[in-house]
């Protein structure tokens, strides 16, 4: 296990998720746009937000493909099938306590289920596995997140 296979599966899991989930919501699967999403936290300007958000995405990735490398070295085990597991996890993660709980606490621009868009110009909720996106929403993220983890423990096992 190296940490060079890990930033690699991380880059290249990272692109494969981003891609998937932008496939996803250009051909109206979903509504989410998570670099649009992430950039708004730092930005209100549509287009800024958008181009610091797939580079904040990317970052996380990275960061997530490192945390993957640490759960791998300390079980002393990792896989594609392992990875893809940790993906699904990740994914429901991403899709319950970080959506609906963190990110509404530390996202200045969107709305809680205790705000009003008549009091300022807010992005909708996420809401339960961002249905508030779509209802094939959860689908393609859990989807997009476990081909994620599939190739970041593939790589990190490569790198063995």
């Amino acid at each position: 296990m190296s940490v060079w296979g890990a930033v690699a599966g991380g880059f290249i899991g990272t692109l494969v998720l981003t891609t998937a989930l932008s496939a996803a919501s250009e051909l109206g699967l979903t509504r989410m746009d998570l670099p649009f999403l992430l950039g708004t936290i730092v930005s209100s300007d549509r287009s800024r937000a958008k181009a610091l958000g797939y580079a904040m995405h990317f970052a996380i990735g990275l960061l997530f493909a490192l945390v993957y490398l640490g759960i791998f070295a300390a079980i002393g085990h990792s896989g594609w099938l392992l990875g893809g597991l940790f993906g699904l996890v990740h994914g429901l993660f991403a899709g319950t306590a970080l959506v609906t709980v963190l990110l509404p606490v530390i996202h200045p621009r969107m709305g809680t289920p205790f705000s009003a868009a008549a009091d300022r110009p807010l992005l909708e909720a996420p809401g339960f596995m961002m249905l508030n996106y779509g209802r094939r929403t959860p689908l393609a993220t859990i989807l997009a997140h476990i081909a994620y983890g599939t190739i970041v423990g593939g790589f990190i096992s490569l790198a063995s």
